[in-house]
């Protein structure tokens, strides 16, 4: 029997960019149900991945690959880097069609441009696909709506209360967004998702990427001291000794496995935000360290849900893994893009969710209610520094639009200094 197709917020972008472009590549981590999206929308498919034609796909691919394109439109080339020249058919045969949606291609590594003639610019659109939000797998009402909150500044007058308590953010972090995990009916199965996804990524996605052999345990290593190191600004040459602990990796060997595990959009690290409101020196410009599901770190620490009743430390920079997985996906039908804020003086916003428009909203995030007090006035000070140093600039910044503390608490409410306290369990897109 069919699985029902459970709608994923991109859906609405992905028609969109096939309105505006000739073709739309999907592109995220292994599982996040990009094949399954896309299907959705595509009136023929080809699967190059399938074992049964495989080599056949290839040798087509060699000899004259604009064969594999012909069928319905849109249509669907799954897992289209097995043969990379499909992209500059794809890209020719939408410049001689002069049509939009013909084609949508997926695939799990990120564009290597030394196998292609053309990045396809003007048409071939690239769509970034994640795993699963809370609103997504039902966890989170959505009764509070982040492009709303943006446009009225205000929360609904029927308020937000999540129904999501901490042992159930706990789990939903150690399972994560795949949507597979959705479809097993015991939580112990559920969990076992990610764990295989991990196991089978540091024994064999990370070489099967571009046939470079890379060590299982080295991967293995890494990944722990990044998880370990999982939202925090801590220097790569701190994560290399951590490992040079149990492992011998030198400094070139990490970087080049990081690019490999960033290729696989396994790795996400978040960039600084740094306005002129501080001397450069003292703004913080290094990126910060991050999963793009919080699942694969915990699979990486090797432990379970049980773990963190007793470690919520921990599993505070879990959660903010968490929710920035969350703010990306509802946020990329605005076309926004996050980065964070640390300066040397202590000042900080955890995540600066920016929008194409031009406004953008400070966020902290605090899994408990004893955190909010000191979120509350990072925000504040921040802005109060925006709003002293556009006195004195020449060029102002424009004050943010939200100052926003995401908790893991139940109630959500605006402040009387205005900063909105809002429960992961309340938002969506």
């Amino acid at each position: 029997m069919l699985q029902e197709y459970i709608p994923r917020i991109c859906d609405a972008e992905l028609a969109l960019k096939l309105e505006a472009f000739g073709a739309v590549h999907i592109a995220g981590p292994k599982w996040c149900g990009k094949t399954t999206t896309a299907k959705q929308f595509a009136k023929s498919c080809i699967e190059m991945q399938d074992p049964d034609k495989r080599d056949m796909y290839l040798e087509t691919a060699r000899i004259k690959p604009s064969n594999l394109l012909i069928g319905e439109n849109p249509r669907l080339i799954d897992e289209w880097q097995i043969a990379p020249n499909l992209w500059d058919a794809v890209r020719v045969s939408v410049d001689r069609r002069n049509e939009e949606g013909l084609y949508i291609l997926t695939g799990s590594n990120s564009i290597d441009k030394s196998s292609i003639m053309h990045t396809g610019t003007g048409r071939i659109d690239t769509l970034t696909m994640y795993p699963m939000s809370l609103f997504e797998t039902g966890e989170s009402n959505g009764s509070v709506s982040l492009s709303n909150l943006f446009r009225n500044k205000s929360l609904p007058e029927e308020g937000c209360t999540s129904a999501l308590s901490i042992d159930g953010l706990i789990f939903a972090a150690c399972r994560g967004g795949w949507p597979s995990s959705l479809r097993k009916k015991s939580d112990k199965a559920k969990l076992l998702v990610a764990q295989s996804y991990f196991e089978g990524l540091c024994r064999d996605d990370i070489s099967n990427l571009d046939g470079v052999r890379r060590d299982e345990t080295g991967t293995r290593l890494l990944l722990r001291s990044y998880a370990r190191n999982i939202s925090t600004l801590a220097s790569n040459r701190s994560v290399i000794k951590d490992i040079n602990a149990n492992f011998d990796m030198s400094a070139t060997t990490f970087y080049e496995y990081v690019k490999a595990l960033k290729k696989l959009y396994v790795i996400q690290d978040i960039e600084a935000w740094c306005p002129a409101i501080r001397s450069k020196s003292s703004i913080q410009a290094a990126d910060k360290k991050e999963f793009v599901d919080p699942s694969l770190a915990v699979a990486a620490l090797g432990v379970e849900p049980d773990y963190f009743n007793l470690d919520l430390k921990t599993f505070g920079f879990i959660f903010e893994t968490l929710c920035i997985r969350d703010l990306k996906i509802y946020s990329s039908a605005l076309g926004g893009r996050l980065s964070y804020y640390h300066d040397r003086y202590g000042l900080e916003a955890d995540a600066v969710l920016h929008l194409r428009n031009g406004h953008y909203a400070l966020i902290e995030f605090k899994l408990g209610a004893a955190g909010i007090e000191e979120g509350a006035k990072h925000l504040l000070e921040i802005e109060n520094l925006i709003n002293a140093s556009n006195q004195e600039a020449d060029i102002k910044l424009q004050a943010p639009d939200l100052k926003i503390i995401i908790t893991g608490t139940e109630y959500g409410y605006q402040r009387p200094d205005g900063v909105f306290v809002i429960p992961i369990g309340t938002l969506r897109s």
